[in-house]
């Protein structure tokens, strides 16, 4: 198969859509924005179940939504795809200088440091600038963490690390006695806090390990009412203690797989 002209097959569909579909002609760069979290989302479920075929699909309907806003953008006279591809370039030429000039570097550690050095010359006023406000509080947390770690603000090992979530547990236990919820809200989002950072000293992705244990928690609740429908009963009639035991069920099948 031939793909040279794909993307301009791509451009060319785009265009007559625009013009001729009722729904596309509609589309505003708004009411794409929560249709593009929706694929990104999509993308996100192909890569933690590593589904390569559901993967390329998925960047197949991102880059229709990136040509997609590139054409409302060349109606508005504001960008087209082409300036979209050339700022990239140029982007990642410039914040290469490793690859692209003369700067020696020796591990990923230092290209991470010179790119923030870049980005603060290109006109960023904080490190933390490039974070989206509205990022899911989660990979924001982990975002914020790597940005501070490239200029030194960071634990010097593990140890550290645990201590302060041990700390962090603590002072939540204390705010849950004294009953003042928003102490206890915000003790909790700390001990969330330290458990990200946690989780980046043990190289773990706290997002993709949350990810699997709801997986793991839905598979093992199905199974536990494909049990008790099996026995004739169902979770509203049965107790806790009936429930955990068929749940501890689950756990034993699994174990013995």
């Amino acid at each position: 198969m031939q793909y040279s002209k794909s993307i301009e097959r791509l451009r060319n569909i785009m265009d007559q859509l625009r013009e001729e579909c009722p729904w596309d002609k509609k589309q505003t760069i708004h009411t794409l924005q929560p249709q593009t979290l929706e694929e990104v989302y999509e993308l996100s479920e192909t890569i933690v179940n590593e589904n390569w075929q559901g993967l390329k699909e998925e960047l197949g309907d991102l880059l229709l939504h990136i040509m997609f806003y590139s054409k409302i953008g060349s109606e508005q006279q504001q960008f087209t795809f082409d300036d979209v591809v050339e700022g990239v370039c140029n982007k990642l030429v410039n914040r290469h200088p490793h690859i692209y000039s003369n700067v020696k570097v020796e591990n990923d550690t230092d290209v991470k440091q010179n790119w923030e050095k870049i980005k603060q010359k290109e006109g960023k006023k904080s490190i933390l600038s490039g974070v989206p406000q509205y990022m899911p509080a989660l990979i924001k947390a982990l975002r914020l963490q790597e940005k501070t770690k490239q200029v030194g603000f960071e634990w010097e090992n593990t140890a550290q690390v645990k201590d302060k979530v041990t700390e962090e547990l603590q002072e939540l236990d204390e705010a849950v006695a004294q009953g003042n919820q928003n102490e206890i809200e915000e003790e909790f989002g700390d001990v969330l806090f330290a458990l990200i950072n946690y989780a980046r000293f043990v190289k773990v992705d706290p997002e993709r390990a949350l990810e699997l244990t709801n997986k793991k928690f839905i598979r093992r609740f199905q199974q536990v009412e494909e049990m008790a429908g099996a026995q004739g009963k169902s979770l509203h009639d049965m107790t806790l203690g009936e429930m955990d035991a068929l749940w501890n069920k689950v756990k034993e099948l699994e174990r013995s797989i």
